[in-house]
């Protein structure tokens, strides 16, 4: 049990961190005196910091361990969260980004490496729990954050005490997180590498969709309802956090969800919602529509994310219980790649247009998760059927 609160913590520390400066961009665009345009490009340095991180972390985790990196990538989390709320220009926004997504790159996958062990040793799907810890840290960022702009906190007041914070609790935690070095870190991974398998592009085309629109939720719900819906800095950031706290509440029925309807079911479901909840956000130009679309979208994304991992988890399971470190570090990168594309995407349209087009673009992203996650299904049968013939 320890340990499954210790990854459930470190889960919510990663989304308190996102929660955290996400729910600030109004005044950090303000700080930096940044349009859309290039606000959106300096977000590509949290982007290219995460894709970079994500895609050499499951090697790193191999070697090093889950617990090993999930302590160094927090506290480097940490640190960067002080650089971003103190950056007086766009370059040194960026910056500070970059440094910011490389930790969350690396914790990304070590947590989530963590939580496949937890949910091994279970015996039963729970990973939809631990990434309802994330939610709930970014629903607590997001209201502290609303909270600080209230009270007119300064980014930097702000988000030096978020880090304090951060740390603190990990040094509480950190221990009981499993994944001392694997003893099978130098064994042969499963026969074949992750990019030669097509059900782990197509479930890394889930997860794509996935981080482009929570990512967009994210980054954008705030700009939205400030330049669109007529409200003040402190009231977007509820957009944000209704968002993730719908999707936590979601996640938190997302295991018993998984065992009754099966994880393709409640991806299909689930994409059509956040389409859905998107649309409205977008073409109905009232502030009370955009909140409920926002929680709509979190009630369909909940699952996503988690389910695309726990099951490039699963493929990558070895005969004794061990791997998947490489599988899930493949589909975490490519999923990176929306963080990469999608900010400088998002604020060009939005740039050109406005916010309300932008989140058309991200609806019809969410509603591709329905056609992947089905691919992805019949993948993993063939997949299965030629095992069967080949012993």
């Amino acid at each position: 049990m320890r340990d499954r609160v210790a990854v459930f913590t470190v889960f919510a520390l990663n989304g308190l961190a996102l929660g955290s400066w996400a729910s600030r961009t109004p005044a950090l665009a303000a700080q930096v005196h940044a349009s859309p345009g290039v606000f959106g490009l300096a977000l590509l340095g949290a982007s290219v910091g995460m894709l970079a991180a994500a895609s050499v972390a499951g090697r790193l985790i191999e070697r090093a361990g889950a617990r090993a990196v999930v302590a160094g990538s927090t506290t480097l989390a940490a640190g960067s969260l002080v650089l971003i709320g103190f950056a007086p220009d766009v370059p040194l926004l960026a910056g500070a980004l970059l440094v910011i997504g490389v930790s969350v790159g690396l914790l990304d996958v070590a947590m989530n490496v963590a939580a496949v062990a937890v949910e091994r040793r279970a015996g039963k799907p729970i990973m939809p729990v631990f990434h309802a810890g994330f939610s709930f840290g970014a629903l607590a960022g997001s209201l502290a954050a609303g909270l600080a702009a209230g009270h007119g906190w300064s980014p930097g007041r702000h988000l030096t005490v978020a880090a304090i914070v951060a740390v603190l609790v990990l040094l509480v935690v950190v221990r009981a997180v499993p994944g001392s070095r694997p003893e099978h870190a130098d064994e042969a991974a499963p026969s074949r590498a992750p990019i030669r398998r097509p059900v782990l592009w197509l479930l890394a085309a889930v997860a794509l969709c996935s981080a482009i629109a929570e990512g967009a939720s994210s980054d954008w719900s705030a700009l939205l309802m400030t330049a669109e819906r007529g409200v003040g800095q402190g009231a977007a950031a509820l957009a944000f956090a209704g968002f993730q706290l719908v999707m936590a509440l979601s996640r938190l029925v997302g295991s018993w969800a998984q065992r009754r309807f099966g994880p393709t079911r409640c991806l299909v479901a689930g994409s059509s919602l956040a389409a859905l909840g998107l649309i409205a956000t977008a073409t109905v130009p009232v502030a009370a529509v955009g909140y409920l679309g926002f929680a709509l979208a979190g009630a369909g994304l909940a699952a996503s994310f988690p389910l695309a991992l726990s099951l490039a988890g699963d493929a990558g399971k070895r005969a004794d219980g061990t791997g998947g470190e490489r599988e899930i570090g493949f589909v975490t990168a490519i999923a990176y790649t929306g963080f990469l594309g999608g900010p400088p995407i998002i604020g060009g349209i939005a740039q050109v247009s406005d916010y309300s087009v932008a989140f058309v673009f991200v609806a019809l992203v969410a509603a591709l998760i329905l056609p992947a996650a089905l691919a992805a299904r019949r993948s993993r049968r063939r997949e299965d059927a030629a095992a069967m013939v080949g012993r």
